[in-house]
């Protein structure tokens, strides 16, 4: 697992509902590697989503494992998962995830404070200097309900980037925006993933935004049914 920054092993998540229990993922399997872009597709509840969530340890499988980093993230518990994703992930959603009462600054401010390994003026510099990677310099002290959708998305682009993540796990980031906007967007997370060398791991029912990645992986009814490069 040493070659993979990201290693999913035989994943599966069965969850229960009024007609007993419901397979969401069966026996997912696949390794992500440093700097490269992933793009998961399938058609709306296929388990997309379910399998970026369990790949960030925000829900845990009912069978199998997920390493990150060479840490096995289903055997912590949540503090511990917490941990590992403040330390290698960084998120885009397609619902911008803003804090409607902190400016664009503090959003972008807030994992770095969470994280407390640098002072004040230290955080605020890097946060400003990452607003202005995204072209939101004149919009820092900006609250998002005063912000486009593409705005916004951009705050939540430089959050993501601010702590400098090994992976970027992006859940259809453009699926709020009109298709320029999106364009832009998407244009945006590519040359900042390439910057940073950032793994991408990109979930989208677009495949036109999906051939953008260096690898497909198809999800249907939960189960990988294909990979293609």
């Amino acid at each position: 697992m040493s070659e993979c920054l990201l290693q999913v092993s035989h994943v599966s998540k069965i969850v229960n509902d009024a007609t007993g229990d419901l397979s969401i993922l069966h026996d997912i399997s696949l390794c992500v590697s440093k700097g490269e872009t992933l793009s998961v597709v399938g058609a709306s509840g296929s388990g997309k989503s379910t399998l970026l969530s369990i790949m960030a340890g925000l829900d845990a499988p009912t069978d199998g494992q997920v390493w990150i980093g060479g840490t096995n993230i289903t055997d912590l518990d949540e503090d511990a998962r917490a941990v590992v994703r403040a330390t290698y992930i960084g998120f885009v959603f397609q619902n911008f995830q803003l804090i409607d009462h902190l400016t664009a600054i503090e959003n972008v401010m807030l994992p770095l404070e969470l994280l407390g390994t640098a002072s004040s003026d230290a955080i605020r510099k890097r946060a400003t200097d990452m607003l202005g990677r995204v072209g939101l310099s004149s919009r820092i002290n900006h609250y998002p309900r005063f912000m486009s959708g593409g705005e916004q998305q951009r705050v939540a682009l430089a959050r993501a980037f601010v702590v400098q993540p090994k992976i970027l796990m992006a859940d259809e980031p453009t699926g709020s925006l009109d298709h320029a906007t999106g364009a832009l967007i998407m244009d945006l997370i590519f040359e900042m993933n390439k910057e940073f060398h950032t793994a991408l791991i990109l979930v989208t029912h677009d495949s036109a935004l999906a051939k953008r990645c260096s690898r497909i992986v198809t999800i249907e009814a939960g189960q990988l049914k294909k990979e293609s490069t």
